[in-house]
């Protein structure tokens, strides 16, 4: 198991590698580039530039060069720690994800606990009571949690939060505390509006990983070992919670490789919506006027989530399932 662990690190920079040329010039796949998105905006306030100015611009953001000199510059930095400047913020890239970082990782990690905190007992408890009043009722819930679009809950929620409570329930603090410096009274704001968010994104996964829980455990629950530790006296529950729910786990935890990344997303159109300042709305800002060295650096954090949560996932079903264990001997 340790030597697979190794070899998969020593993958990891070439994975990234890949990935970046990928992020790189798919992000440079549209028409125009930053700069002729800057002068459409421009036009848009009634301002203008003349052919002078532009070439000046793009000559300063090296825009006039090719493509692979573009991306070897980029990566070039990239390699001695330095994420580039965002020619949209001005401000160097390093600096406004660090800045939304903590919030992303905090967002994204109380999401995935919530998540898998309430989808494996719906799924235990579906499979283990087929048929049952609750039963149904969370198979209900499930396909409306599936077929309902995250942004489209959100929205529901914050009419109705507003519209009988008085409340608004966008951002992630209040007023008094959105430049505030960190304290123990920003923590408590930040938790009291940090639930909302945590509900909404994770409706989706929770419901999709229940059904897959529960579908799982039947099938486990009506093979032949379970019939043969029941005839030699292991109680309902024990035995149901040691083998079944082990083995069903093995899809929910094969999920993690793709799922990381997209909780850590903030899930842009939710985080827009609800005007959360996490990374997803930066991202999306940024594919919009092309500032490719932002874009590229966040996608390149993802992609290495990606990379990091497939190998946690290769190792916990190693650990879950001894049958994964003995084929990797």
């Amino acid at each position: 198991m340790l030597q697979y662990i190794i070899k998969r690190l020593l993958l990891l920079p070439l994975l990234l590698f890949i990935f970046s040329v990928f992020a790189f010039f798919i992000i440079q796949a549209p028409p125009g580039d930053f700069v002729d998105a800057y002068i459409a905006e421009l036009s848009t306030s009634g301002s203008s530039m003349d052919r002078v100015q532009i070439e000046a611009l793009r000559e300063r953001y090296g825009l006039d060069q090719p493509l692979y000199v573009q991306y070897f510059k980029w990566m070039g930095r990239i390699l001695t720690g330095d994420l580039g400047v965002s020619l949209d913020w001005q401000r160097p890239n390093r600096e406004l994800i660090g800045e939304r970082f903590l919030l992303t990782v905090l967002l994204g990690a109380f999401t995935f606990a919530f998540t898998w905190a309430v989808a494996i007992p719906i799924g235990i408890y579906s499979a283990t009571h087929q048929y049952s009043f609750f039963d149904y009722f969370f198979t209900v819930f499930n396909y409306f949690g599936v077929a309902t679009p995250t942004f489209m809950t959100a929205l529901v929620l914050m009419w109705l939060a507003f519209a009988y409570f008085g409340v608004s329930v966008t951002g992630l603090f209040s007023a008094e505390y959105v430049d505030a410096p960190w304290s123990l009274g920003r923590v408590v704001d930040l938790l009291k509006h940090l639930w909302l968010p945590v509900v909404i994104l994770g409706l989706d996964g929770t419901a999709r990983l229940a059904r897959v829980m529960r579908a799982n455990l039947l099938d486990e629950l009506k093979k032949p070992y379970m019939e043969m530790a029941r005839a030699k006296g292991l109680s309902e529950w024990k035995l149901v919670m040691k083998y079944p729910v082990r083995l069903a786990l093995n899809p929910l935890v094969s999920t993690i490789g793709w799922y990381l990344p997209l909780i850590f997303s903030g899930s842009v159109i939710v985080a827009t919506v609800m005007n959360l300042p996490t990374i997803g709305p930066m991202l999306l800002r940024a594919l919009i006027v092309q500032d490719m060295f932002l874009a590229g650096a966040i996608i390149l954090i993802y992609s290495f989530l990606a990379i990091i949560g497939t190998l946690m996932s290769d190792i916990l079903l190693a650990w879950l399932d001894p049958r994964i264990r003995m084929e990797g001997s």
